[in-house]
């Protein structure tokens, strides 16, 4: 199986176009798809479905599509260590964050990171929940930051631990909800949760964290201005970082629910694969995560 047709099918399979995907390669059409034949071939499967408005992979080429993207994450991944283990530090490095490192930790990091290495190029995304991991196990990113998931698989990760966060109930301001004084009084309120499924999130993990039922979650949000603009808007109750929460902008529209239980303590830190923590790149940033958070926690 030959790399040059396995980035034929993934041209194809994401411009949707045999012709775009040979124009995005600088090769002719029948080479392309000749390329995809001979996949076909070999794997006695049907990739592609073909006609008069483009091309669309079937179930097995789907299968094949991520693999390959798979595979060229990993040989990306090998090229850039075998360079940086060679003295010369380039190439990319991928970072997902949650909005508090990225509101906190990633300005500082990427001033002293990028002074260092400027040939490193870095992609930040954000994400609001990070203990599913997903994009981590599938080499998306070479580094997650965000609060420590529980129960993290022995031997998997390169776990280090930054600095200790607080998450605190927040309502619109005004909310007569503001004035709960203990868990219970928001368990009948719709609360929104962070995550993919309403089984995650932090609301839940407050909740079981001293032996109560959930509630239901009244929304589910992946972003962090989807959560301040259902909060700030409407009845909705939500927990957010108490630095976002204290921050102007929050504070225009949210107030902090004193609660008898307190706020849910978690630790806020970085996650790379154990294999990926070779990569002198990641080893770097993790370094420049630590000063970063030092920096942040004692003013030096």
């Amino acid at each position: 199986m030959k790399l040059t047709s396995l980035k034929a099918l993934v041209a194809a399979i994401e411009e949707g176009s045999l012709r775009s995907a040979a124009k995005r390669l600088g090769v002719s059409q029948p080479a392309l798809t000749k390329m995809i034949r001979e996949l076909e071939r070999e794997l006695s499967a049907t990739l592609l479905l073909r006609s008069t408005t483009g091309v669309l992979a079937t179930a097995q080429g789907m299968v094949l599509y991520e693999r390959a993207l798979a595979a060229d994450r990993e040989l990306e991944h090998a090229v850039d260590q075998i360079r940086q283990l060679g003295g010369r530090m380039s190439g990319s490095l991928a970072i997902g964050a949650v909005p508090l490192a990225v509101m906190l930790l990633i300005p500082e990091t990427l001033r002293t990171f990028g002074r260092e290495f400027p040939e490193i190029q870095l992609r930040i995304t954000e994400e609001l929940y990070i203990a599913q991991l997903t994009r981590l196990r599938k080499g998306e990113v070479d580094i997650a930051l965000g609060p420590l998931p529980e129960h993290l698989p022995p031997g998997e990760f390169a776990v280090e631990t930054l600095m200790p966060i607080d998450m605190v109930i927040v309502v619109r301001r005004g909310n007569p909800l503001a004035r709960a004084r203990k868990l219970a009084d928001l368990a009948e309120a719709r609360w929104v949760y962070t995550g993919s499924t309403p089984d995650t999130g932090y609301a839940k993990t407050l909740y079981e964290s001293h032996g109560m039922t959930p509630p239901p979650a009244g929304a589910l949000v992946n972003s962090t201005l989807g959560l301040l603009s259902i909060v700030g808007s409407g009845n909705c109750v939500g927990l957010l970082p108490r630095q976002i929460a204290v921050h102007p902008f929050a504070m225009q529209h949210l107030e902090i629910v004193s609660v008898a239980e307190g706020p849910l303590r978690l630790t806020l830190g970085a996650l790379a694969r154990a294999d990926s923590a070779l990569k002198p790149s990641v080893r770097h940033f993790l370094a420049h995560l630590h000063r970063a958070a030092h920096y942040l926690s004692h003013g030096t």
